[in-house]
C-alpha cells in the first residue's frame, strides 16, 4: 500500500488510478453530488452548486500540470477523486469528493492515503487543507492520518464594496510584481506561494496594493479558490474593497482575525459558513495579515 503513481488496489474491489481529462465528466458530476448531499444534510448552500460548475472544475484541475490528480474505481466505475495542488512549497489537498452512494467503504481513507504518499515522495516539507466544520466526518478522518486543526476561517460573501481606501492603491498585479509578492508572502507565512501567483498573474485575477512607492499587499483574487496577503489589515480591507465580485462560495477570513472579520460584517458582508485550516508536516504562524484559499 502506499504507492501514488500507476495503479493498483487497495482492495478486492476499488482500485486507484491517476486521473485524465477524460474522467472530468463523472469526477465532476460526482463532486457536485458529494458537495451538495452533506451541505443540503446540515442545513447550508452547496460550494459547488451545479454539475456544470463540478465539472468545469474537474476540467481544470485534470488539465492543469500543477495538480496531480487520483481516481477511484469500483467494479469499473468511478466512485470518487482527490487531488494535490503542487504548485508552491506547501502542498495543498482537495477537493476530495466520493459518489454519496458509495461513501463509508474506505474510499475516503484510500484517496487521502494516496495524495499524502504523493507528497511524501515529491518531498514537501508541509500539507495543508480546508474542510468544511459542519462535516465532522471528514475532520475524524484528517486528524486521524495526522492533520493538526490550526484555524477557524469565516467564508465570507456579500454585495460588492465597490471603495477606495486613501492611501492605497489597488491595481492589476503584473510578472514584475511577483518577486515583490512572493517576498511578501515569505514574511507573512515562512513559504512563498509563487505557483498560484503565476497563474493569477497569466489569468488577469491578481492584484497588488501600492504603498508608499511598494507593494504592501497582493491577492489571487478575492474568491473560494484564490488566497490574500498583507502587511496589515489595511491593506486587505483596499483589497476587498476594489473587489468586482466575491466569486463562487466567497472569500475565507481567518476568524482570529477579529477586526478584520468585524470590519467585514460592517460592511454588510456575511458569514456563509465555517471551515477549518488542518495542517500536517511544516507550519509556521503567519505574521501578518492574510486570507486563506479553499486549498489552503
Amino acid at each position: 500500500m502506499g504507492k501514488s503513481l500507476g495503479s493498483y488496489t487497495w482492495t478486492m474491489s476499488l482500485t486507484l488510478r491517476p486521473g485524465t481529462t477524460q474522467d472530468a465528466e463523472p469526477c465532476g458530476r460526482i463532486c457536485h453530488s458529494a458537495f451538495y448531499t452533506i451541505a443540503e444534510k446540515h442545513g447550508f448552500p452547496s460550494d459547488i452548486p451545479s454539475a456544470e460548475v463540478g465539472v468545469g472544475l474537474a476540467s481544470m484541475l485534470l488539465g492543469h500540470p500543477g495538480f496531480y490528480s487520483v481516481v477511484a474505481e469500483s467494479d469499473g466505475k468511478i466512485v470518487g477523486s482527490n487531488f494535490l495542488d503542487e504548485r508552491s512549497q506547501i502542498a495543498g489537498v482537495g477537493p476530495i469528493t466520493i459518489d454519496p452512494e458509495a461513501q463509508n467503504r474506505g474510499t475516503g481513507r484510500a484517496l487521502m492515503q494516496d495524495v499524502l504518499d504523493r507528497a511524501h515522495e515529491r518531498r514537501f516539507p508541509g500539507v495543508r487543507l480546508l474542510q468544511a466544520a459542519y462535516h465532522a466526518r471528514s475532520l475524524s478522518l484528517y486528524a486521524k492520518l495526522g492533520f493538526e486543526v490550526r484555524q477557524l476561517v469565516a467564508t465570507i460573501q456579500g454585495p460588492a464594496i465597490l471603495a477606495s481606501i486613501p492611501g492605497y492603491s489597488v491595481r492589476a498585479a503584473s510578472e514584475d510584481d511577483a518577486e515583490e509578492c512572493n517576498h511578501l508572502c515569505r514574511r507573512v507565512h515562512s513559504h512563498d506561494r509563487a505557483g498560484e501567483l503565476a497563474d493569477a498573474i497569466k489569468q488577469g485575477t491578481a492584484t497588488v496594493v501600492e504603498r508608499h512607492g511598494k507593494i504592501t499587499a497582493y491577492s489571487t483574487g478575492l474568491a473560494f479558490f484564490s488566497h490574500s496577503v498583507g502587511e496589515t489589515n489595511d491593506d486587505l480591507k483596499a483589497l476587498i474593497s476594489a473587489a468586482a465580485e466575491f466569486q463562487g462560495p466567497g472569500f475565507l477570513l481567518p476568524t482570529s482575525n477579529g477586526e478584520l472579520l468585524r470590519w467585514c460584517l460592517q460592511q454588510n458582508l456575511q458569514v456563509v459558513h465555517m471551515m477549518t485550516l488542518m495542517t500536517t508536516g511544516l507550519y509556521s504562524e503567519p505574521a501578518g495579515a492574510y486570507l486563506t484559499s479553499v486549498l489552503y
